[in-house]
């Protein structure tokens, strides 16, 4: 079972918040909460682990029980790695609020047959729903458009595309750039774009457990030319406080962004932090 380091209070701000349009909540790592001003609550990539130490050590605090979560219409993921996709963060949202959990085929392999969600917490069958690159679907005041990604790290990663009446929000996963990033970025005007973003560090391989030199996010270069690609008004960096040895200091993107002309703005953030379109 989870234990949070804050108690329940970030989920009882959400809860009891109400938005003139959309409010975006950073939950640390890559996860965020949407909801907008009819109540419709999305959860995406919520990850509440303590990763496996030593290998990868969690570096901010658990935010949440999830078991205290009361609301939420929807839980999406990304890809299908650990800290996407994890059942003991993931299905008690499921469980408690009856909502749907949508990702792609990877992302459903690891919640039904590898970690069998349904064996551990009381889900029925139809609060899965696979998506892929092309897929939209209606989740209350939100339409969803799933969209490609580029992480050479994950087996079927996808990009989400969160249109709602007052503005349009883009979470990446972990992606990388992509030649893809232009045409969204004529296809949709994205106000607030989430990209992951991190530095090189020594790891520990997951097999031998010897130190590795690893990238697993944008450095400062890549996530400029993402946002660019993508013409984001605002960028929002994700995933750069978590691990021990890929942090980094999102501030130094000032300097990268400074002489594109998008993305316009830099909304730094940190966990618990909320941003409104």
């Amino acid at each position: 079972m989870i234990q949070s380091d804050w108690g329940d209070w970030l989920v009882r701000d959400i809860e009891d918040a109400s938005p003139d349009g959309v409010a975006v909540w950073y939950l640390g790592c890559n996860g965020f909460v949407l909801k907008g001003n009819e109540g419709t609550t999305v959860y995406i990539d919520p990850y509440l682990g303590l990763g496996d130490p030593p290998r990868t050590v969690r570096m901010i605090p658990v935010p949440f029980d999830p078991e205290d979560v009361a609301e939420a219409d929807a839980v999406l993921a990304t890809h299908e790695h650990t800290d996407h996709v994890h059942g003991a963060s993931q299905a008690p949202i499921l469980e408690q609020t009856g909502a749907t959990f949508y990702a792609p085929d990877d992302s459903l392999a690891v919640a039904r047959d590898d970690e069998e969600w349904t064996a551990e917490w009381d889900l029925a069958d139809d609060q899965f729903t696979e998506v892929g690159e092309g897929d939209t679907v209606e989740i209350g005041e939100f339409t969803v458009h799933v969209e490609d990604a580029n992480d050479p790290d994950a087996t079927h990663p996808v990009s989400y595309v969160f249109e709602h009446d007052a503005g349009t929000v883009f979470h990446g996963g972990d992606t990388k750039p992509s030649d893809e990033f232009e045409r969204l970025g004529d296809e949709y005007d994205i106000d607030l774009g989430v990209l992951a973003f991190g530095t090189v560090g020594r790891i520990p391989d997951k097999e031998t457990r010897e130190p590795k030199r690893t990238r697993w996010y944008n450095d400062e270069n890549q996530i400029v030319e993402a946002a660019s690609a993508l013409q984001l008004e605002r960028l929002l960096p994700s995933h750069w406080d978590m691990w021990r040895g890929l942090t980094s200091d999102p501030k130094v993107l000032h300097h990268h962004a400074k002489s594109f002309e998008y993305p316009t703005r830099l909304d730094l953030v940190e966990i618990g932090d909320r941003v409104d379109l």
